[in-house]
């Protein structure tokens, strides 16, 4: 029987997706949780981005999600700024170019954009302090380039003013609120994420030969 523990975090705003850092940052430790010795997060948000954030004790799973041949569908809700026109979601569903890291265009690969309502079960957030035309959209994605969200919409001609991962694959954030956990349990965690392998492989992320996205 696997000792290892599985977390769902809806993580706030301004707080980065680790335990230590050695800048003067929000930390996953502030949050009070008695989370065990050896939890990390799987992937990352950046400090601004809001949502969907999984920790285990499980070294395998960032390799086993990220790096796996079969590529996972990540949900975003994302507030821009402005009106977003029919031409505009057209654009963001067929592919943009935006600039990666190192130089150069990357085209984006035709993803699921939609204008949605605002989520009324979302606490307000700063950028909704004031009267100005915004509009909420939801964009689904199964690859995941630095920033790749905020490039996109930024390139259409919209910043971002707010950005929540609520899903990956079929495990959701559901109404967990901003800095609140729940546990997950072992196989659950694995057959919402459609990760079939995880019990026959031993790759961990200690894997020099491994680069992590």
């Amino acid at each position: 029987m696997s000792n290892h523990r599985y977390f769902v975090l809806h993580k706030p705003a301004n707080m980065v997706s680790q335990f230590v850092s050695p800048d003067h940052v929000g930390l996953l430790g502030d949050l009070q949780f008695p989370f065990p010795e050896g939890t990390h997060a799987i992937g990352r948000l950046d400090s601004h981005s809001e949502g969907l954030l999984l920790l285990t004790t499980n070294k395998k799973v960032t390799n086993l999600l990220f790096l796996g041949e079969v590529p996972h569908k990540r949900v975003y809700l994302v507030l821009v700024g402005g009106i977003v026109s029919s031409e505009t979601l057209s654009q963001l569903r067929n592919g943009i170019a935006i600039r990666i890291k190192g130089g150069g265009d990357y085209v984006t690969s035709p993803c699921d954009v939609d204008i949605i309502p605002r989520p009324n079960w979302l606490p307000k957030g700063k950028s909704e302090e004031y009267d100005v035309p915004r509009t909420w959209l939801s964009i689904a994605l199964t690859e995941g380039k630095y920033h790749q969200v905020r490039k996109m919409v930024r390139v259409a001609g919209h910043r971002c003013k707010r950005l929540l991962r609520v899903s990956i694959e079929d495990l959701e954030l559901g109404d967990l609120q901003p800095g609140k956990v729940r546990e997950i349990e072992e196989n659950d965690f694995f057959n919402k994420l459609r990760i079939r392998n995880w019990k026959q492989t031993d790759k961990t992320i200690d894997d020099p030969l491994v680069k992590i996205r």
